[in-house]
């Protein structure tokens, strides 16, 4: 099972690793731009939603991207880039397919249990402080 997944699991990892590494050149470059305000965040989370739109439906209309391009560039370089084009993506996907009620929890549970989430983690990291 392993042998057969190999190579789209290093495709997808060495995406992910370039897709890190430009987070990080990208907060590098644009932290000191905007004090007080997660611009390079911000920046990164646009940037990432328009290239996992525009790569996806490349891949879906066209030739031009392949199923192990689409691994690599969207899955990796885009998943390592951000996990909210991700988000957005499959958000768009529930309202093209009109589940309008799944949108929403998935809109709205996502920002309120992720902030809830991260409250729980900090009340229980102080726990062990």
């Amino acid at each position: 099972m392993v042998g057969k997944h190999a190579w789209p699991l290093v495709m997808v990892g060495t995406g992910g690793f370039l897709g890190s590494a430009a987070r990080y050149m990208v907060t590098l470059l644009f932290s000191p731009l905007a004090p007080g305000f997660p611009f390079a965040t911000f920046a990164v989370n646009i940037l990432g939603s328009f290239l996992i739109g525009f790569l996806s439906e490349l891949a879906v209309s066209t030739t031009l991207v392949s199923p192990e391009a689409r691994l690599f560039l969207v899955t990796g370089i885009c998943g390592g880039f951000t996990t909210f084009s991700a988000y957005m993506f499959e958000s768009a996907a529930l309202m093209r397919d009109g589940q309008i009620f799944y949108t929403s929890m998935y809109l709205f549970g996502s920002i309120a249990g992720g902030l809830i989430a991260l409250y729980s983690g900090t009340l229980f990291a102080k726990l062990w402080t």
